[in-house]
């Protein structure tokens, strides 16, 4: 009798050939087995099955770039491990370090030299030092490199393989579908050996686009990945991944081949003996976001981006209606899936995918509040031509000082009600350091280095952090403090879990409480927010917490009676009522 196929050969074989259907599929499937598996390594004899093992209510990541906090003795690497081992322990176990490679712009994100730390940050033993302690999460820029590379210098030489590792377009073809989320040219003209190209930028003339129609593009991301692996990245972030493919007359984002390539990456990882999770990075409307989940084959955890504009909007407006609606329309991750939940990070508020859930005249209102606050706004070219906002560039601290009313005394409350409830939904905790940190606008930043993203790119010196840190007093440690107590409180509590059963509540609109139950159905927890400025009453019944057990509220060690009195909230107060106290 035949022996049956290998599914693992049989997987990555349709996969190669949905990507590359012209090519020796045999051949570059041997090619990817080679450059993924090198010498010294293997493979697992079983795909990892799809669970909820992956991940547990303990996970929260701390998102940072390597030089967040300088002193201008030690090395940037350095002084981040000892801020993680000293004020990170139990709090955070996991953290994303932004791009630690050199580069020449986009802080990070123009990659020069996929292979090496930044020598300005520290080196490679820094960072596997710091992936031994927590979970380390790294960006694979997939999408582009840097035009001062040597994968560029070589492509304008044209020196193999890098003659063909660059997407070249022609301005006589239709691209007015390409959707762009800058408003610089897409063609670039460059003077090569053979004569003009025009190369293709999505994002910046200094960001030239790698052509994955090649598969040596693909075959060189693959051994990256690899050697980040052999360090300790076990997260892989996959950056601007949507744009990834390009067909001039279409839209050259979420590409079916775009996708294929996820899976095939996805296949990798389930066969690797490491565990790797992989993360897509996809700033787009919700259904294009979740497309990225596959059918639990493409990424484990997505971004969930339209939280950082309706939770800002819930606490600027002091209504959950918008924040509700759309919450109670989500779906639960697949098994096997999470959401990365957050409401800030290196770059802006995202506005698109706000898109079709706040209404303009809404949309507009946070706008006026955050640049009220001191914050700016980032445009994108519509295909038509227009403009249209990006994302929102303000620290998220800063943001959350003014409300549609204006200022008023209950900024620390409002932002750290906005805060706990990304740590209440479905999936897994993110912060970025300066929303940790309670860091202002940086406007000397943004005037220094000409980019609005600049504002919340602030570099910390430690020795003034420690000192701000160490008043009780201050903004930073006020902050710091309040989310580290309930964030060591959350990694307790197994109905907390990232997949854990989550149920949106019907309640007055200025709250916003889910209803969350463990794996095991042992512990329920009603995590209720109360995102205005009033003191809101509700009566005990509308949570339907069951009768003859002992309800207490995680957050103020009060006992709840589910009969009787209702349940104050005080302006932006938030509980988390368990049973299980």
């Amino acid at each position: 009798m035949p022996s049956k196929s290998n599914p693992f050969d049989a997987r990555l074989r349709a996969l190669v050939g949905r990507i590359y259907p012209q090519a020796d599929q045999k051949a570059i499937c041997d090619r990817i087995c080679a450059a993924f598996w090198p010498e010294g390594t293997h493979r697992r004899k079983r795909a990892r099955a799809p669970s909820n093992r992956l991940w547990s209510e303990q996970d929260a990541v701390l998102i940072t770039y390597g030089n967040s906090i300088v002193d201008g003795t030690y090395k940037p690497l350095d002084l981040l491990e000892d801020f993680l081992t000293e004020r990170m322990q139990g709090v955070v176990n996991g953290v994303h370090i932004l791009p630690f490679f050199p580069f020449s712009s986009d802080d990070g994100f123009a990659v020069t030299d996929y292979r090496a730390v930044n020598p300005q940050l520290g080196d490679w033993t820094d960072i596997t030092r710091i992936a031994r302690r927590f979970h380390l999460m790294s960006d694979l820029v997939l999408n582009h490199v840097s035009s001062q590379g040597s994968w560029f210098h070589d492509y304008l030489q044209g020196r193999e393989p890098y003659d063909r590792f660059f997407y070249e377009g022609n301005p006589a073809d239709d691209l007015s579908q390409v959707v762009r989320p800058r408003t610089t040219p897409l063609l670039r003209e460059v003077e090569t050996r053979d004569g003009a190209k025009h190369v293709w930028c999505t994002f910046s003339h200094d960001q030239v686009d790698l052509d994955f129609t090649n598969p040596e593009v693909l075959l060189e991301m693959l051994r990256i990945i690899r050697m980040h692996i052999a360090r300790g990245v076990r997260i892989l972030r996959l950056d601007a991944v949507a744009f990834l493919w390009k067909e001039p007359g279409t839209p050259c984002i979420h590409l079916p081949q775009t996708h294929a390539i996820v899976q095939l990456m996805r296949l990798l990882c389930d066969y690797a003996t490491e565990t790797v999770v992989l993360l897509t990075e996809t700033n787009v409307p919700r259904t294009e976001n979740l497309s990225y989940f596959g059918n639990r084959n493409e990424a484990h955890a997505v971004y969930n981006f339209p939280l950082p504009p309706l939770i800002l909007h819930a606490v600027q407006s002091g209504t959950a209606k918008f924040l509700h609606r759309w919450q109670s329309a989500m779906p639960p991750a697949q098994l096997g899936c999470a959401y990365l939940n957050f409401t800030a990070s290196h770059d802006g508020i995202g506005m698109r995918p706000a898109e079709g859930v706040l209404p303009p005249a809404e949309q507009a209102r946070m706008i006026e509040a955050v640049t009220a606050a001191g914050g700016l706004v980032s445009m994108r070219t519509l295909p038509d031509g227009r403009e249209a906002p990006y994302e929102l560039n303000c620290s998220l601290f800063d943001a959350m000082r003014q409300t549609f009313h204006g200022e008023d005394e209950h900024h620390h409350a409002r932002f750290l009600c906005s805060q706990t409830i990304v740590m209440s939904l479905e999936g897994i905790p993110a912060f970025y350091i300066h929303a940790l940190l309670a860091t202002p606008n940086d406007h000397d930043a943004v005037a220094r280095r000409g980019m609005n993203r600049a504002i919340n790119r602030h570099r910390w010196h430690y020795p003034e952090l420690l000192e701000k840190l160490g008043d009780e007093g201050s903004d930073q440690a006020r902050v710091m403090a309040g989310m580290a107590e309930r964030l060591r409180l959350r990694a307790k509590q197994k109905a907390f879990h990232p997949n854990a059963t989550q149920f949106t509540l019907a309640l007055d609109e200025r709250l916003f409480g889910v209803w969350r139950q463990s794996l095991d159905r042992h512990q329920s927890i009603f995590a209720i927010h109360n995102v205005s400025a009033d003191e809101v009453r509700v009566s005990a019944y509308a949570f339907n917490m069951i009768e003859g057990e002992r309800w207490v509220d995680l957050l103020s060690g009060e006992d709840i009676v589910t009969e009787g009195d209702d349940i104050t909230f005080a302006p932006y107060q938030c509980r988390w009522i368990s049973n299980r106290g």
